[in-house]
């Protein structure tokens, strides 16, 4: 079959989760015997482009990074997949009535539809609005939905029946032991740092993190990966005032094999995200035995399970970073308990060949004529 991946910035990842997960399962699929098109966002100022690497077709659409750029790439994408023959894999749906183009052309569209992105507090309103009816749009359009997460499924409930969504997770490869060398560059060493990877954004508690882990000095530093930038972004500004001298920011890293080293070394991973499904980086934590410090919602703690230590204030995840420093018993039994549901539930060629059965069954479907849902009417 022809998968037509879009929705992400474009493979190698060097920006996000949608990114690495794309680059594995295109990687995977290639492998399979499968032919793979990924959708990846250029330069501005340049022309439309193709290449082909390690086996896999990638589209180049140049494009401006802020949000009237990512509409156009996306617009784009979707026009130029509508005219091929195969099944597109949609990552998001933060356009998805642009997809309407794929039902109207008879192209299959299975839609990963991601966390509740409308909830993210970094949206103005008239952008969440937009979200909102992508996200039932989404819903409604596609040719099936997956869900990342047992709790996005029950929401994607509200909008389209139970037997059109299915349940795949996000995995990760088992981390095998790493070199400690690539943490000499950062002047850091194996078990003597707490590690947070998330985007510098409010909805991901990394002030909460850095104000906890600051209270009082700790052998341990604090080492922070993400693009901060004080003198423009005022929430950056405030958590590196609110930063002590052990918080190390490390800036974007993008390399795998040193994100790797990095998981694979850290005391503990401390996880803020507090919007929505299962995401990618605590999976990659549990895959690497890490120590699980996360926030206390519903979806981490399925994601997570009963070895974490979970926080939901500043002083409650202060104290737990005084335990698991007091008392390396606990750390251990954390540990454990990760490596034990990263096995259990998340492991890697399980979730990309879940993937795969679903392209198939969807790319079956041909230039099948589509029809609008009468009941889109009463929805807006």
């Amino acid at each position: 079959m022809h998968v037509m991946i879009l929705g992400c910035r474009g493979i190698p990842a060097n920006h996000g989760g949608f990114e690495t997960f794309a680059e594995d399962l295109a990687v995977f699929l290639t492998g399979r015997g499968h032919n793979v098109t990924v959708y990846c966002h250029a330069s501005p100022g340049k022309r439309c482009s193709e290449d082909l690497w390690n086996g896999i077709r990638r589209v180049h659409i140049p494009a401006q990074t802020n949000p009237f750029g990512t509409l156009t790439f996306d617009w784009k994408a979707i026009l130029h997949s509508s005219k091929q023959k195969g099944v597109v894999l949609n990552l998001g749906y933060n356009t998805a009535f642009f997809n309407s183009i794929h039902r109207l052309r008879g192209v299959p569209c299975v839609m990963n539809m991601d966390g509740i992105e409308w909830k993210r507090q970094k949206w103005t309103l008239p952008q969440r609005v937009w979200l909102w009816m992508n996200e039932i749009w989404g819903a409604t359009i596609a040719n099936h939905l997956v869900a990342d997460h047992p709790e996005i499924s029950k929401h994607l409930q509200r909008h389209t029946p139970a037997r059109k969504i299915t349940t795949i997770y996000y995995g990760a490869e088992e981390a095998q032991p790493m070199d400690e060398s690539c943490l000499q560059p950062y002047g850091i060493k194996s078990k003597e740092y707490y590690l947070v990877i998330a985007r510098p954004e409010p909805e991901n508690s990394i002030l909460t993190i850095v104000s906890a882990y600051s209270k009082r000095p700790r052998h341990a530093k604090l080492v922070v990966l993400g693009n901060y930038i004080p003198n423009s972004n005022p929430y950056h500004r405030k958590v590196m005032d609110e930063s002590s001298p052990g918080v190390c920011f490390l800036g974007s890293i993008y390399s795998r094999e040193i994100v790797q080293a990095l998981r694979f070394h850290a005391k503990g991973y401390i996880h803020g995200h507090t919007v929505g499904g299962t995401n990618p980086s605590l999976v990659e934590a549990l895959a690497a035995g890490n120590a699980i410090i996360s926030h206390d919602n519903r979806f981490n703690r399925w994601v997570a399970g009963k070895s974490a230590q979970y926080f939901g204030t500043t002083d409650s995840l202060a104290r737990i970073l005084d335990r698991v420093e007091d008392d390396p018993a606990l750390l251990l039994t954390m540990e454990n308990g990760s490596r034990q549901r990263h096995r259990e539930q998340f492991m890697q060629q399980d979730i990309l060949a879940s993937y795969e059965e679903i392209l198939l069954r969807f790319a079956g479907l041909g230039q099948e004529a589509a029809q609008l849902l009468p009941e889109m009417r009463s929805k807006f």
